[in-house]
C-alpha cells in the first residue's frame, strides 16, 4: 500500500507527497489543484514502478470543504481516502518537527500517520447527494436558529431597560401579543393615554381566547411607573419602537425561512434517506434530530461495534489512567460533527424525562457518582446515541423499556421516573460546579494542614 499525504489548501494549491510501503518518500512535494487531470496525474505518479492497480491510500485533514474536491476524484480513481482529526496531526507534527511548520512538513506527517495509528483510521465513505444536501440543510437551519435566538435576546434586553418589569407581565415575550405591543404600543405615554380598555381591545385580536387580559391593567400601571422613573426626555420611545419593529420583522423573515428549509428540504430528504422513520421512535430524537443523525451517520454498518461509533461521535470523556490511578471528570473528546453532539445533548435532556433507562443513568450519575448536570446529561447522550446506532443498524423502531427490560407505555415510563429517578434538589445544589470546587479546595486545605502537622 502506497500512501499519499495531502496538505489541503483553501485558496492556494494543494501539496502532496508519496510514501512507499517501507516508509520512504518516493517523490518530492507535489503541487496540484482540484482538477481531474492534475489529480489523475498525481495518482499515476504514485503508481510509478508498480502495477497499474497497485493499492493506494490518501490521508488528509477535513479542511473546510476543500477535502471534498479532492476526495471525490480520488475515490473514483480507486484510492482509499482517510480524513483524520486535525488535533492528532498537529500533535504528530510537533513530535516530528517541533520548531518548524510548513506545507511540506504537514504532507509528510499525514503520509506517516497510517504507519503510526492505522487502527484509528476509518475509510471515508462519501455521503450520497441526498445525505450531503440534508446535512447542509440541517446546518443552515441551525444557523438560522442561532440568529433567531440572538434576536430574541436583543428584544428582551431592550425591554429590560425600556420597560423594566414588562417580561413579568406578558404571557409570552416573543408571542403575537408581545410583538403587537412592540410594534404599536411601545411608547408608555400612548399606553397611559389609551387606558386599559382600549389597550385590551387592541390586543384582543392576537390574544388566546382563554386569556382574559386582566394583566393589561398592570401594564398601564407599569407605564405610569416608567414615566415617573424616566420622565419624558430620557428615552425617545418612537425611535425605540422603530428599532424593535425592525428586529421583529427580521425575526419573522428568519422564522419563515427556517420553516421553509425544514418542510421543503430537510424533511423530504430525511424520508428519502431513512424511509422507515424509525429514528423518530426514540424519545429525545424527534423530527429535528432524526434528519441530523440519519444524514451524518449514513450507513450504521460502517461502524463494526458501538465502541467505534462512540469514538466517531465523540460524546465520550478523555481518558487519563496510569497504574492504579485514573483521572475522572475530564471533558469529552472533540471528535465527530458538532451538530450531532448538539442534538444528542439536547435529546438526552428530553429522553431522561421519558425513558426510564436514560433516567436511571442520569439519576446514578447525579446521586451516586456526584456528577454535575452537564456531565450527567453527556453520559445520557452517549447512551442515546447507542440507541440511534442500533435503530439505524437494525432498521426497527425503538421500544420503551424499564431498567429490567420490561416493555412499558409512555405513561408507565413517566410514572416510573417520577417514583424512582427524580434527583433531590439538595443533590443538585451540592453537585454544582461551585459546590464541587469548594469541596475540592477544602480537601486541599485539609491535606496541606495535615502535611504541616506531620512536618512539625
Amino acid at each position: 500500500m502506497r500512501t499519499i499525504g495531502i496538505d489541503l489548501g483553501v485558496s492556494a494549491a494543494h501539496r502532496a507527497v508519496i510514501m512507499d510501503e517501507q516508509g520512504q518518500f518516493t517523490t518530492p512535494v507535489l503541487t496540484f489543484r482540484a482538477s481531474w487531470q492534475e489529480i489523475k496525474g498525481m495518482v499515476a505518479r504514485a503508481r510509478e514502478g508498480v502495477e497499474p492497480d497497485h493499492p493506494l491510500q490518501a490521508v488528509m485533514e477535513p479542511t473546510g470543504m476543500a477535502w471534498f474536491t479532492v476526495a471525490v476524484p480520488l475515490s473514483r480513481l480507486g484510492v482509499t481516502v482517510y480524513l483524520v482529526n486535525g488535533r492528532k496531526v498537529k500533535d504528530l507534527r510537533m513530535y516530528f518537527k517541533r520548531h518548524a511548520s510548513s506545507d511540506r512538513v504537514s504532507a509528510r506527517v499525514l503520509a506517516k500517520l497510517p504507519l503510526i495509528d492505522q487502527e484509528s483510521l476509518y475509510p471515508l465513505i462519501l455521503a450520497t447527494p441526498a445525505q450531503l444536501a440534508c446535512q447542509r440543510g440541517c446546518k443552515q437551519e441551525d444557523r438560522l436558529q442561532t440568529w433567531i435566538t440572538a434576536i430574541h435576546n436583543r428584544l428582551l434586553d431592550t425591554d429590560r431597560f425600556a420597560w423594566p418589569g414588562l417580561e413579568r407581565l406578558l404571557p409570552d415575550t416573543i408571542g403575537p401579543v408581545a410583538r403587537l405591543f412592540r410594534e404599536e404600543w411601545y411608547d408608555p405615554v400612548r399606553v397611559v393615554e389609551a387606558g386599559a380598555d382600549n389597550l385590551r381591545e387592541a390586543l384582543a385580536a392576537v390574544t388566546d381566547p382563554k386569556d382574559d387580559l386582566a394583566w393589561v391593567d398592570s401594564l398601564v400601571e407599569l407605564a405610569l411607573d416608567i414615566l415617573t422613573l424616566y420622565g419624558l426626555e430620557a428615552l425617545d420611545y418612537s425611535l425605540l419602537q422603530e428599532e424593535v419593529g425592525r428586529e421583529q420583522r427580521l425575526l419573522a423573515k428568519l422564522e419563515e425561512e427556517q420553516t421553509a428549509i425544514n418542510e421543503d428540504i430537510i424533511q423530504p430528504l430525511h424520508h428519502q434517506i431513512h424511509p422507515s422513520g424509525h429514528l423518530e421512535s426514540i424519545y429525545g430524537v424527534g423530527k429535528k434530530g432524526a434528519p441530523v443523525f440519519a444524514s451524518f451517520i449514513g450507513s450504521a454498518d460502517r461502524f463494526p461495534d458501538a465502541r467505534h461509533f462512540r469514538g466517531w461521535h465523540g460524546l465520550v470523556p478523555d481518558s487519563r489512567q496510569s497504574g492504579n490511578t485514573e483521572v475522572k471528570g475530564l471533558s469529552i473528546s472533540q471528535a465527530g460533527p458538532d451538530l450531532v453532539k448538539k442534538f444528542a445533548y439536547m435529546g438526552a435532556i428530553t429522553a431522561k424525562r421519558c425513558d426510564p433507562q436514560i433516567a436511571a443513568i442520569y439519576y446514578d450519575q447525579m446521586v451516586h457518582k456526584g456528577k454535575h448536570h452537564t456531565q450527567a446529561v453527556c453520559a445520557c447522550a452517549t447512551h442515546l446515541m447507542d440507541r440511534v446506532w442500533v435503530v439505524l443498524r437494525d432498521d426497527r423502531p425503538y421500544e420503551l423499556r424499564d431498567v429490567d427490560g420490561t416493555p412499558v407505555t409512555a405513561e408507565q415510563a413517566r410514572a416510573i421516573i417520577a417514583e424512582r429517578y427524580i434527583v433531590p434538589e439538595e443533590v443538585r445544589k451540592s453537585n454544582t460546579r461551585r459546590a464541587r470546587r469548594e469541596r475540592q479546595e477544602w480537601r486541599l486545605e485539609q491535606k496541606e494542614q495535615k502535611g504541616s502537622r506531620s512536618r512539625r
